[in-house]
């Protein structure tokens, strides 16, 4: 049990502590014995922070109670009003904020361990800590305060989430796991999980959100951790995953992991070949991720051909042109592969017809171009016959005034009349 807290011990100091200057050595006494680190240890906002401490009792001393005091290092002494921390349970004169967030890595302390761990730790918490024990020596209620104190620094949070991503592989259920930093058994950490696609903008996931964890490493020591469940897709190759974890005081720590989805290889429908003037001409095209290659089977029995491949994104266009005099093939087969599958397909052949030939050449063109030409002296010839039937129409008006004026009566005087008469 001891090797085990020991262990954890380190493990905790290195993840959440450092030590800078000094040198580790036994301090004795009056017969009582202390090894602290004089060295300062430096913990980061939001985690907690270990100092390791050992002690012997003097002779005849039994302990009963450790007390971890935080005072000014100007102080000689540190006094009753500073105490952060008492083993025994009793809560008199614990200054105000450390309450619950101080204790012994072992709480046995007959084993003369007094290293403690204080959790949530916040930059007011940096200054000097100083140890006493507490016993009876022969019947006598008696108490040691050690001279030889730690002093602790808070810095601001630099250390990130650690967030593992299985291989991802489309259309197969996957878990993301999240682990908060440190290994304090402090506030329960808050986590959340982001997604950012193409735009710039956050967006909390709600659909197959997160189980939170925690793993009780030891009795002070815990692992703080949520898993992100869901169906990668080839619309999530190139996004972007954020891990946001807040501590107490509003300290908040984030990892952001760019997510690699492995696409199952495709041959697209849009593959095709076709003999024409005894050339065959083949196109295939695939896609996934990573990126594909294609090869043609064909080609081993050929010794003259071209071949032309185009790259966009994750797409990979082929093109093989095989001269074929007397064709013999129904299919032809294409193989795109990358590291982690190989897929084929067989693309059948379109013979074109010399009559589809010469519909997509020249003479196709001909008919188009009479049509175009008749319309034009069809339309010509229209506006000539409205312009000639216009001034005709103006022409026959004026004759018909004109005659319509000679037909108008005057008048016929008497002897006219007679004149007129026959002869008898």
């Amino acid at each position: 049990m001891f090797v085990l807290i020991w262990a954890t011990l380190l493990l905790s100091v290195i993840s959440s502590s450092s030590y800078t200057g000094g040198s580790v050595k036994e301090t004795c006494d009056y017969g009582f014995c202390i090894t602290l680190s004089e060295r300062e240890i430096t913990a980061e906002a939001g985690l907690c922070a270990v100092i390791p401490c050992s002690f012997t009792p003097g002779y005849g001393f039994t302990v009963s109670s450790v007390v971890w005091f935080k005072c000014e290092p100007s102080k000689p002494r540190c006094v009753e009003s500073d105490i952060i921390f008492r083993s025994n349970k009793n809560r008199r004169n614990i200054q105000s904020g450390f309450e619950g967030r101080v204790s012994l890595l072992d709480p046995d302390v007959s084993l003369n361990n007094c290293s403690i761990i204080i959790n949530d730790i916040t930059e007011s918490d940096s200054g000097s800590y100083q140890l006493r024990v507490n016993g009876i020596r022969y019947r006598t209620t008696d108490g040691f305060t050690f001279s030889p104190r730690a002093t602790v620094s808070v810095k601001d949070l630099t250390q990130k989430p650690t967030v593992m991503i299985p291989l991802l592989t489309e259309g197969q259920h996957t878990t993301l796991t999240c682990t908060a930093p440190g290994l304090c058994s402090g506030s329960r950490p808050k986590i959340t999980w982001m997604w950012r696609g193409t735009g710039e903008n956050h967006s909390h996931i709600t659909g197959n959100i997160t189980e939170f964890k925690t793993e009780n490493l030891t009795a002070v020591t815990q692992r703080h951790s949520s898993t992100l469940t869901f169906n990668p897709s080839a619309e999530h190759h190139g996004t972007s995953v954020t891990c946001k974890v807040s501590f107490t005081n509003n300290i908040t720590t984030e990892e952001t992991v760019t997510l690699n989805v492995t696409w199952i290889l495709k041959i697209s429908k849009n593959s095709g070949c076709k003999v024409q003037s005894e050339v065959l001409t083949c196109v295939c095209i695939s896609e996934g991720f990573p990126l594909p290659t294609i090869r043609w089977p064909l080609l081993k029995n050929h010794s003259e051909y071209s071949v032309v491949t185009t790259v966009s994104d994750h797409t990979v266009n082929s093109s093989v042109t095989v001269p074929v005099k007397d064709h013999i093939y129904t299919t032809v087969r294409c193989v795109s592969s990358n590291e982690n599958e190989e897929v084929q397909q067989n693309i059948n052949i379109i013979v074109a017809s010399e009559r589809q030939e010469d519909q997509h050449g020249p003479s196709a063109v001909l008919p188009w171009v009479v049509a175009a030409v008749s319309l034009i002296v069809n339309v010509i010839l229209i506006i000539c016959v409205l312009i000639l039937w216009n001034s005709r129409k103006k022409v026959k008006s004026n004759q018909e005034d004109r005659t319509y004026m000679s037909l108008k009566k005057t008048d016929q005087s008497p002897e006219y009349d007679v004149i007129g008469q026959p002869l008898n």
